[in-house]
Parts: C-alpha cells; sequence; structure tokens
C-alpha cells in the first residue's frame, strides 16, 4: 500500500537547490496539487471537470497521473470509493463547485459507511466569493463545505497556493487514517490558476495513524475469552479493511469460536471452514446462537441494523468489541470496548490467548446452519438459490465483484461465498442506489489483470447507464449483470406486504441488450438456465460487456418481524 513517503527529509544538493530557485514557467495553482499528489504516492485520479476546476485539469496534462474521467460526478465518487477498497490507496476524486460538487454525496457517504479512503479534491468560488457573501458567482453555495462536513473525516479549505501542498497532506493522513474514509478539500478557481513560482513539489510526508488497543484492555479480553465456554466472533468490515482475514482465522482456531461474518465483512473467513456460521445474519437461527454465546467477541463491526438482524439481536454474555471507529464503540450494546485497529488488536490477542479446545463447536456450526438451510427449504427458493450458483460458478475466485442495491445482492450478503477478503463489496453502508457498474470500473482501473463484476436491477441501473461509455471509452474487463424485474422489486416486496399491493414501483426501461451495444459494448439477453455459461463467456472476453437476466426474485421471508 502506497500511503505517502516516509523517508528521512531529503538533503538538497546544487542541482535540487537550483531548480528549486528556478521552478519551470507555465505552472499554476493545478500544479501544486498535482504534485503533491504524486509525492504523496498517488497514481490514478477519478473526476469529471467543470468550469471553476479547470486549472486543475489543465495540470494533470504536465503529470504523470492517469486520469479516469466518468459521466457523472457521483458515479466518479463511486469510483473512486472501490479503487480505494480495493488498493487501500487514497482514491483522489476531482470535481467542480456547487452542483458538481453536491452531486457527489451520495457516493462519499457510502464511501464514510464502509471506511473508503477518497481524497476528493473541489474546486471553489474565487477567493473573494468565499465567507457567505452573496455575490452571485456562477455555482455559488452560501457556504460549500457545510454540505460536506457531516459525511467527511475532515474539511481543508485552501485558500492561497502555498497552503495547498499541507492541506492535500493532511488529507491524505486522514483518509487513510483508521478508519479509512472520505475527506474534502476545496481550492479556489482563481487559486488554481494563478501562475506561481513556489518550487516543484518534490517531497511529501503524510503518515496515518492506527489505533492501537490499550494493553489492560487486551489483558481483559485475553482472559474472558480464555476462560469462555461458549465464545463466538462477529467480524465485520474492519477485519477486511486492515487486511486481518489471517489474524482473525488463527484466533478463530486457538479458541475454537465460532464466525459469523457480517455482510460487509464478506470473505473475512473462509466460508466452508468447520467453525463458520457464514452470513446468515438475517437468520433467527443465526440471532439465537450469537445471544447464546457467554463471550462475544466483535471485530470491525458496530453491530448496527443488518448486523443486528434488525435491531432484534440482544446478547446474553459479554461482548468484546474492537473497533477503530470511537463513534462505534458500545453505541448498540454495552462492551468492553477496544478502541484500535481489527489487524493490530487480533495480534495482540494472538499473543496473549491461549489454546481452548472445544470438540462441539464444529457441530454447533453444523447445527445451525442445517437449521437455515431447513427454513429455506420450505420456502421455493429454488430460482433464487440457482442464480447465486450460477454467479458463483461463472465468477473467477480472485475476481472482485461489485453488487448494488437489488435483491440478488440482498441474497448475496447472506449466501455467496466471497471466497477472498476483499473481493465482494455492495453498497450496504449507505444503502444507494447505482453503485454496482461505476464501482466496478473503479476497481477494474486499480486491477486491469482479472475481470470484474457488477451486479444490477434494473431500477439501479438506470443510475449509471451513462457509465457504459467510460467502460467502452478505456476498455475496461467489467460485465454487468443487469437483473430486469420491472421495477423497484424489493420495494415492491416491501409495499404489497406492509400495504397490500405496490404504488410506485413499477417502471418503463429501454432494451438494455440493443442500448449497451449502442455504446459499443457486447451484449446478452440470458435466462436462468444459461446464466452460467453466458456469464462466464462475456466474463472471460476482454472489455466491458452487459448481461440482461429477465426475472422476478423474492427474498427469503424474513425473521425479525
Amino acid at each position: 500500500m502506497s500511503h505517502g513517503h516516509h523517508d528521512e527529509r531529503p538533503r538538497h544538493g546544487p542541482e535540487q537547490i537550483a531548480a528549486a530557485l528556478a521552478p519551470p514557467p507555465g505552472r499554476n495553482g493545478g500544479d501544486l496539487v498535482v504534485e503533491t499528489l504524486q509525492g504523496l504516492g498517488a497514481t490514478t485520479v477519478f473526476g469529471l471537470p467543470g468550469q471553476h476546476a479547470l486549472g486543475l485539469f489543465d495540470a494533470l496534462r504536465r503529470s504523470s497521473l492517469t486520469y479516469v474521467g466518468l459521466r457523472v460526478e457521483n458515479n466518479a465518487g463511486f469510483a473512486a470509493d472501490a479503487y480505494g477498497r480495493i488498493t487501500g490507496e487514497a482514491a483522489p476524486l476531482l470535481l467542480s463547485t456547487g452542483p458538481g460538487a453536491l452531486t457527489s454525496l451520495a457516493a462519499l457517504q457510502e464511501a464514510a459507511a464502509a471506511s473508503a479512503p477518497v481524497l476528493a479534491i473541489a474546486a471553489q468560488v474565487p477567493v473573494a466569493g468565499l465567507g457567505g457573501g452573496r455575490h452571485g458567482y456562477l455555482h455559488e453555495l452560501r457556504d460549500q463545505q457545510t454540505s460536506f462536513r457531516d459525511i467527511v473525516k475532515s474539511v481543508h479549505t485552501v485558500r492561497t497556493a502555498s497552503q495547498i501542498p499541507s492541506a492535500i497532506a493532511a488529507a491524505w493522513e486522514s483518509a487513510l487514517s483508521a478508519p479509512h474514509g472520505p475527506v474534502w478539500v476545496e481550492i479556489s478557481q482563481d487559486v488554481l490558476l494563478a501562475e506561481t513560482v513556489l518550487p516543484v513539489v518534490t517531497s511529501m510526508d503524510a503518515t496515518p495513524r492506527t489505533p492501537h488497543a490499550r494493553p489492560e484492555l487486551i489483558s481483559v479480553a485475553a482472559e474472558l475469552l480464555a476462560k469462555a465456554e461458549r465464545p463466538a466472533v462477529v467480524a465485520g468490515g474492519g477485519v477486511v479493511r486492515s487486511d486481518a482475514s489471517g489474524k482473525l482465522l488463527a484466533l478463530a482456531e486457538r479458541l475454537d469460536a465460532p464466525v459469523v461474518t457480517t455482510f460487509g465483512g464478506k470473505g473475512a473467513f473462509p466460508w466452508e471452514h468447520p467453525l463458520s456460521l457464514q452470513s446468515w445474519l438475517e437468520d433467527r437461527h443465526t440471532t439465537d446462537f450469537l445471544e447464546s454465546a457467554d463471550v462475544l467477541l466483535v471485530v470491525g463491526s458496530g453491530l448496527g441494523e443488518l448486523s443486528s438482524n434488525y435491531h432484534t439481536f440482544s446478547p446474553r454474555g459479554r461482548v468484546i468489541q474492537i473497533e477503530a471507529d470511537a463513534g462505534k464503540l458500545e453505541a448498540n450494546h454495552p462492551a468492553l470496548g477496544v478502541h484500535a485497529d481489527a489487524r493490530e488488536a487480533l495480534s495482540d490477542l494472538l499473543e496473549s490467548v491461549g489454546r481452548r479446545e472445544d470438540p462441539s463447536a464444529a457441530d454447533r456450526v453444523r447445527t445451525v446452519l442445517e437449521a437455515v438451510r431447513d427454513r429455506l427449504a420450505g420456502q421455493e427458493l429454488a430460482l433464487e438459490q440457482g442464480l447465486l450458483a450460477a454467479v458463483r460458478q461463472a465468477l473467477p475466485d480472485t475476481s472482485p465483484s461489485f453488487w448494488d442495491m437489488t435483491i440478488l445482492a440482498y441474497w448475496a450478503w447472506s449466501a455467496f461465498d466471497a471466497r477472498h477478503p476483499n473481493t465482494m463489496h455492495s453498497a450496504q453502508g449507505a444503502g444507494g442506489l447505482g453503485y454496482g457498474l461505476p464501482a466496478a470500473l473503479g476497481a477494474a482501473v486499480a486491477d486491469p489483470t482479472k475481470p470484474v463484476l457488477a451486479v444490477s436491477g434494473d431500477g439501479g441501473a438506470m443510475y449509471s447507464i451513462a457509465e457504459l461509455a467510460t467502460a467502452r471509452q478505456y476498455d475496461l474487463p467489467v460485465t454487468w449483470l443487469i437483473v430486469d424485474d420491472g421495477g423497484y422489486g424489493i420495494l415492491r416486496e416491501y409495499m404489497k406486504d406492509a400495504f397490500g399491493e405496490a404504488a410506485a414501483t413499477e417502471l418503463s426501461r429501454p432494451d438494455f441488450v440493443a442500448l449497451a451495444e449502442s455504446f459499443g459494448v457486447p451484449a446478452i439477453r440470458t435466462n436462468p438456465g444459461t446464466l452460467a455459461a453466458d456469464l462466464a463467456k462475456s466474463l472471460a472476453e476482454p472489455g466491458p460487456s452487459v448481461v440482461v437476466l429477465p426475472a422476478r426474485l423474492r427474498m427469503f421471508e424474513p425473521t425479525h418481524l
């Protein structure tokens, strides 16, 4: 992971001093931005130009940065989010002012909820227009940063050229300090355009901070786990973000403790492991099992709505919660709260906890999973289970997948074997539509050597259909599966259950195959019987492709009502 240079301060010789005293002509504030990003280790930026940001985009021509332009700012934000999740690096997102900036808000909310390190750099009206006066500048807001302050980790406003490197370095450090998250930098148009005589930015230092567990808390946690009769573990997205799945596996095996992964923690624990409860968090059998644990270790999860079976989970034993986001500690349940990065804390526990043997643990896990299977077997859900199996069969094990808010994704949260950590991602953090395709594009930019899968419903697909042009322009290896059920399927189901009939859920939509082909993207219409073969063929071919599956899916019955 490239988290900025941490080397000793370079000693400048005569050549470096001469270069600093006579910087190349024609540079502006935008050059200081891209030079700083390069100095911090950035290689790729996402975004969309606008009038106030032209100085920034002009400077990209003089840099080594790769620019990936999307068609809508929100989609550019989703792409940066995925790039940050896949690489662990801060993903620069370049935006204009006012409408362009505000259009990115939903993507930044998802990045915040999922702890994705997005470094948003937006333009602003000229410095004279800052401060709340109504000057009538194009795109003018009274206080643009206020719109973002509730979402991002930190806000950095730049009013002079000399502030640019320090502001971006501080934002970079903030984005990559655990928990990762989005940050906001804004630079006035005139500062970006003004010629600068400042020397070229050659060395930047931004060292992210990692919260370490206090040793007395680790001692207490280790003692509780060692003496537990029925320990269990909930592994959340923090395990994936901190690359701690290996440590988690070692600790679970040391303790013979069953592990369930949250929907954000998919892949954090091997799916077929004898101690794996998989991800059936919306099933009462799993909820009951976790409630019966006398010591529950929660790592990298806030036990929010989805992870607690819609807040019906009520633990009866002691809870140990390891969480890098201090705001989530004990937010839902009293616990021994350990403010720490998951990887660091699990390492500490491994050094402190002795071997605990429980021959019955695997049997108890098997009993839960059989009960879950039996419950589903009585609901006539062969279509949905078959489709998920077809997707798993077609998708290479190491290929990442990005799931929009759609019924097949809600199935995947519980039932899809991600096989590797950091390979299955969805918009379950904030829950907005339109994530699947642009996020997959960002992941393909991060690693173009393997195919990437995006999954959307027809409703969510319309949010990001414009990005087929981006997929084609950059020839990205993304296959987009669109499950077309003629409307907002899950809302249709919710409304029928609650009110007897649905309203505002039925949608007229295009011929997705013809539409994709009009972008120059190969497309095919498939059916449940041929999905596995059609999807595998599309994933194996270079460049973008679309697979359209007309199907009406149902969710399994909820157990929290």
